[in-house]
């Protein structure tokens, strides 16, 4: 596939108790061969080896070798693996060695799964199904990206694409050879499939983002008036002081994000500052940022004072939706717990305390659940990120311009259209440009 041969650490940064030194290419071998006292070992065999500069050269490290000739690796090339004791000096060593013999280089970031996808090892989806597993948090996240690597997303999309180029090839029959005995109709049965087709992208693209929600994180603000205990609350559900408390109203003047994992899902806790009429200029920005917050969040928090039981503070009782849940925290310093109200605008009300933790069992089962609904009824096939949702879309549009059309030879055009959008989502046509943007995320060795 190429001339030069690259190798990189394939494994976390040292120190660790074992790293792994990947290399990949036509000079795999020689240089396995270089380095291992036991030569070029029996294919995915570990081998156990000292680890040298070179013949002749000084000890290394003792480790182990895998050898893995092409086509069968992960690459389509020969590659060939180190595993070390994952001292900084030890890789370093290795690292030094390996760069001074010619023909090897460094790898970038993202080159052994871009030589995977050009040997036909990986389309693009399972690629980026590999990046979201290497940077899975989480559970959901953890099942979502294996599901995508394995294929879920190319089996829908291939299997789209080769329906479209079946009906494509039928219609330009009866197009190219319109004197021969060829079907009648067909041109109505490439429309009808272009309307079918059609109804079934669509359908796959209503799915509220959940896909790509679960990439980057559901997002859950926490919304209220100052001295509520919004932060409170954000420290208890990070476990860690991650926002500053004060008596002091007004206190949060930015938005603060903290990373969860609820019920295997990930949450991004946004803490916002207090809603009231800001007392000068850097206050009020922080109460603007707090709006967009909740216009933008998918799970409302509206945290109202126990203290000022029974009033309500309407300001917060605007944000109250079909997205919000509503806390009434400082339970602990109720004097009466019937003035706690059911429900408000049809939602529950938790009552809890930030400063003891009472109640937030009952809040966290609760926002679990959203969690869980929001997520939920995601099938093998779930879009999880821009690029193909807009390739879908686009291959929609051209669908739609066909089930309309008259003339064959535009009908066929759409089709072609069409097929060559989902192509490009899988990595089967016109993807040069799109490479550099993929892999240029993925780390060094991977």
């Amino acid at each position: 596939m190429t001339e030069d041969t690259i190798f990189a650490p394939a494994s976390g940064a040292p120190p660790s108790g074992v790293a792994v030194v990947r290399l990949s290419g036509p000079g795999a071998g020689e240089a396995l061969a270089a380095l291992a006292s036991c030569g070029v070992p029996e294919p995915r065999r570990a081998t156990l080896a000292e680890i040298r500069d070179g013949l002749g050269g000084p000890v290394l490290d003792r480790g182990l070798v895998l050898w893995f000739p092409g086509p069968r690796s992960f690459t389509g090339e020969d590659v060939a693996e180190l595993h070390l004791h994952g001292g900084r000096a030890v890789v370093a060593a290795v690292l030094t060695a390996l760069g001074r013999r010619p023909g090897l280089r460094l790898a970038e970031p993202g080159e052994f799964s871009r030589r995977a996808f050009l040997a036909g090892k990986l389309d693009l989806t399972a690629v980026e199904g590999l990046a979201d597993l290497v940077a899975a948090e989480t559970e959901a996240q953890r099942r979502q990206a294996l599901r995508q690597m394995e294929g879920g997303l190319a089996r829908l999309y291939d299997g789209w694409r080769d329906r479209l180029v079946r009906a494509l090839a039928h219609l330009e029959a009866s197009i190219d050879f319109a004197d021969e005995e060829v079907p009648d109709g067909l041109a109505a049965a490439a429309r009808e499939a272009a309307a079918a087709l059609a109804q079934e992208i669509a359908g796959h693209l209503a799915d509220g983002h959940r896909g790509e929600r679960l990439r980057t994180g559901f997002r859950m603000a926490i919304l209220g008036p100052p001295n509520a205990g919004k932060s409170s609350l954000l420290n208890r559900l990070a476990r860690r002081d991650a926002a500053i408390v004060s008596e002091r109203a007004g206190t949060t003047r930015d938005v603060i994000e903290v990373h969860l994992d609820l019920g295997g899902y990930p949450v991004v806790a946004v803490d916002t500052a207090g809603l009231r009429e800001a007392a000068d200029e850097i206050e009020r920005e922080g109460v603007t940022r707090a709006r967009a917050q909740a216009a933008g969040a998918d799970l409302r928090l509206v945290v109202l004072d126990g203290a000022d039981l029974p009033a309500l503070d309407p300001a917060a009782l605007d944000l109250v939706d079909g997205t919000a849940l509503v806390l009434v925290n400082k339970a602990d310093l109720l004097t009466d717990p019937a003035t706690v109200p059911a429900s408000v605008a049809g939602r529950p009300v938790f009552a809890v305390s930030a400063r003891t933790g009472a109640g937030l069992d009952g809040l966290l089962a609760a926002l679990e659940g959203e969690v869980r609904d929001r997520f939920g009824g995601a099938g093998d096939a779930v879009l999880t990120r821009a690029r193909h949702r807009e390739a879908l879309e686009g291959a929609v549009d051209h669908l739609d311009r066909a089930a309309a059309g008259t003339a064959p030879e535009l009908l066929a055009e759409d089709l072609r259209l069409a097929a060559r959008a989902l192509g490009r989502i899988t990595g089967r046509v016109d993807v040069e440009d799109l490479l550099d943007v993929i892999f240029r995320d993925f780390c060094i060795g991977k």
